[in-house]
This record gives C-alpha cells, sequence and structure tokens, in this order.
C-alpha cells in the first residue's frame, strides 16, 4: 500500500508540475466550473423565489443537497474523471499496452495517472457552499455527524468512480467511448434533485438501478437529520456493491484486450 501511495503521489507531483506549465489553460477551467457552479447556486435563488418547497425541501436544505453534489463532482473530475475516459480511447488506440508494462496493477494505473488541479481548486467552494447553507438552517452537527458526513462523501465518490469504470469497461466490448462523457455527466445533475422529488420508472432507475440520487441525497440528511442507520447502511452496501460489479467487468475486458496499437 505504501508503494502504491507513493505512486500515486508522484502522479499527482506531475500533474501540478504539468497544471503550472500551461498557466493560462488551468485558470481558464478553473474559472469555467466556478462560473458553472455558480449558475447552479443561483438557480436554487430563480427557483425559491417562486416557491418555498419543493418536495418538501426548503430553499437552504435544497442549496445544501446541490453544494453536497457539486463537492463530489469536483472531487470526481480531479481525481478519476480524465483517467477513465482516457482509458477508453487509449484502448481503442493500443496506448493501453503503456499501463499493462508498468509494474502494477493496470487498475491502479490507469485510474490514478492523472491528477486535474483544475478540479481541485473549486473544492473549498463547494464546501462554502455547503457550510452556508447549513449555517442558514441554523444546523450544528455533532462531530459524529460529520464524520459521517465524510464518509459518505468519500462513498459518493467511490459510486461515481465505480459507476463510470463499469460503464467505461464496455469499451473492451465496443472498441468505442464516444458519447459516454457528455451523457455520464448529464447523468450526474440528476444528483442535484432531492430522492423525494422522483416517481416511478424515474425513481427506479436513479435511485436504485443508477445509484445518482444518493450520492448527495444521503450525505446532505445526515447534516439535516442526523445519522440514519438504514440511510448509512444503503450507501455503504451500494458503494460495495458497484465496487465489485465495477472491478469484475473490468478484469472481464483486460482478459479480452488485444492491442490495436502498431
Amino acid at each position: 500500500m505504501l508503494r502504491y501511495a507513493r505512486i500515486w503521489l508522484a502522479s499527482i507531483r506531475y500533474s501540478l508540475v504539468r497544471a503550472m506549465m500551461f498557466r493560462g489553460d488551468f485558470l481558464m477551467w478553473a474559472l469555467v466550473e466556478f462560473f458553472w457552479m455558480s449558475v447552479n447556486v443561483l438557480l436554487v435563488g430563480i427557483i425559491y423565489s417562486h416557491t418555498d418547497s419543493i418536495a418538501g425541501w426548503s430553499q437552504y436544505e435544497m442549496l445544501l443537497l446541490v453544494g453536497t453534489t457539486l463537492l463530489v463532482q469536483r472531487l470526481l473530475m480531479a481525481f478519476f474523471w480524465s483517467n477513465l475516459f482516457e482509458m477508453g480511447r487509449n484502448v481503442r488506440s493500443g496506448h493501453f499496452d503503456f499501463f499493462l508494462a508498468q509494474p502494477g496493477s493496470p487498475l491502479f494505473m490507469v485510474s490514478t495517472r492523472k491528477f486535474d488541479l483544475d478540479g481541485f481548486v473549486n473544492v473549498p467552494v463547494a464546501l462554502a457552499i455547503v457550510v452556508y447553507a447549513a449555517r442558514q438552517l441554523g444546523l450544528e452537527p455533532s462531530v459524529g455527524q460529520l464524520a459521517a458526513y465524510a464518509l459518505f462523501i468519500l462513498c459518493g465518490l467511490a459510486l461515481h468512480y465505480a459507476t463510470l469504470l463499469a460503464i467505461i469497461s464496455m469499451v473492451f466490448w465496443l472498441q468505442s467511448a464516444k458519447g459516454i462523457e457528455g451523457g455520464y455527466f448529464g447523468l450526474t445533475e440528476f444528483s442535484r434533485l432531492p430522492r423525494e422529488a422522483l416517481r416511478g420508472v424515474a425513481n427506479v432507475v436513479f435511485v436504485y438501478l443508477l445509484p445518482v440520487i444518493i450520492v448527495s441525497n444521503v450525505p446532505a440528511r445526515v447534516l439535516i437529520h442526523g445519522f440514519e442507520p438504514v440511510y448509512a447502511a444503503w450507501m455503504v452496501g451500494a458503494t460495495l456493491l458497484w465496487l465489485f460489479i465495477a472491478i469484475r467487468i473490468f478484469h472481464a475486458g483486460l482478459r479480452r484486450y488485444a492491442s490495436a496499437s502498431s
């Protein structure tokens, strides 16, 4: 584990140096993400200027939910987003051979090669939104609630990683991941919605089949309503299940991979 930790830290250090070499590009994308987050926050204010509640959620409860969603998304963008989508392109081009030749787990290598600083610098902004919303609600979470919130944020990050890995790993069979990036980013937008707002087929698809809702709803609920054992068990169980499924799909694809390089 220490060896892999050193490899990951070396990859992060390389990514930071590279980001500083192209400061203009880094600043542009950091600002793009900041303005996109601002639009999400402003949208909440506009919607709640016409209503007092959506699916039982008040304005600042919804803002806390949106802030939690943005926090998980920023962490996903920083640590895994580029890596997994590059995996799809590398499998198609044959550059995936480079990862197989390295002295380590191929899954670890493809998941951690890059670190996107432009996504990570907006993590404090997402945290500030959560803190502001919690103060407006008059919340005073205990140390246990804060620990549970942090754990569920990590579970949400792992859920997004696992779901994305499972989908991208289909490139071993389909030979193309074109369109998946935009499609999956669209799916993550559903995590801004309260679970109570979904009914029928949408509830089945986005809560149970593709758990994009619980990645933000469960952490937000632990700050608003306190620790709920049923939701905690659901979150941890879904995370472990999706990680198991994603890893199995990746290794199944790895067994049938044939180099496409020249």
